[in-house]
């Protein structure tokens, strides 16, 4: 797991309007220029926002990139809620645990 590149690509495209664009245009080759494991990339392809979340993925770097790629608010809080139902612990980061229950 890459936890800080996939952080870093969030954060970049958080702060880059050219580079959001590039995204939405071609998110291979954005993704290309980062070094994402293939559970990260599968995650961000979809955008899988619960599963960004049990990756370790930062709240604050992981909700403006949920509402780029359009979530309402309650739809990226029950997001994380979901997958720690299906995934369990998050696993690395901040928000690490293990209980299972997160820190949502």
């Amino acid at each position: 797991m890459s936890l800080y590149f996939t952080q870093k690509l969030l954060y970049e495209l958080n702060r880059d309007p050219s580079l959001q664009a590039a995204f939405l245009e071609d998110k291979e080759a954005v993704l290309s220029q980062y070094q994402l494991d293939d559970e990260e990339l599968e995650a961000l392809r979809k955008p899988d926002i619960g599963m960004l979340y049990i990756l370790g993925v930062n709240g604050q770097i992981l909700m403006h990139y949920a509402a780029m790629c359009g979530y309402a608010w309650p739809e990226y809080i029950q997001a994380m809620r979901d997958a720690l139902e299906v995934h369990g612990n998050v696993r690395a980061g901040i928000y690490a645990t293990t209980d299972g229950k997160g820190a949502i």
